[in-house]
C-alpha cells in the first residue's frame, strides 16, 4: 500500500457559505454544537473562516446588522489550510505541533474538506500491523 495522503482521510464537502451570505447565515450554522466554524469561499475558493468570536467581535460589538453584513466583510483568514496530496503522516505532525483540531483542505485553492486531528488518528491506526502478543 502507498503513502496515504490528506485526502484520504479528510472529510469531504465541508460545512461553507460564500461570501455574500450574512453574519446571521453563519450565527445559524455556528449555533449547533457539532461546528466550530464556519468556512468562507468564493466560487470555492477558501477566502477565510468566521466563528462564534469573530460574530460577537466583528457584528455585535460593532452594532452592525447581521441581516446586512456579509461574511466576506468579516472572515478572517484560516490559520492553517492543507493540501489534499500532503502525506498524511506530514499532515499529522503539523497538526500535533500547532495543536489544531481541525484544518481546511484544499486543492488548487479551492476547498474540497477539512482534516480532523481524531480523524487522522483513526485512519493511521487502521493501517498499522497488529501487535504480536508474546507468551
Amino acid at each position: 500500500m502507498g503513502t496515504q495522503l490528506v485526502r484520504d482521510a479528510m472529510v469531504p464537502e465541508p460545512l461553507a457559505l460564500e461570501t455574500s451570505a450574512t453574519a446571521r447565515e453563519a450565527g445559524e450554522a455556528l449555533s449547533r454544537d457539532a461546528v466550530r466554524a464556519v468556512l468562507v469561499t468564493e466560487d470555492r475558493v477558501l477566502v477565510g473562516v468566521v466563528t462564534r468570536k469573530t460574530l460577537v467581535r466583528e457584528v455585535v460589538a460593532h452594532g452592525r446588522d447581521p441581516e446586512r453584513t456579509s461574511l466576506g466583510q468579516i472572515a478572517e483568514e484560516p490559520n492553517a489550510k492543507l493540501e489534499s496530496s500532503m502525506p498524511l503522516d506530514d499532515a499529522f505532525a503539523f497538526l500535533e505541533e500547532h495543536d489544531y483540531e481541525r484544518v481546511p483542505v484544499v486543492e488548487a485553492g479551492k476547498l474540497v474538506g477539512v482534516l480532523s486531528r481524531a480523524g487522522v488518528q483513526r485512519r493511521l491506526a487502521e493501517d498499522e500491523p497488529p501487535v504480536e502478543e508474546t507468551a
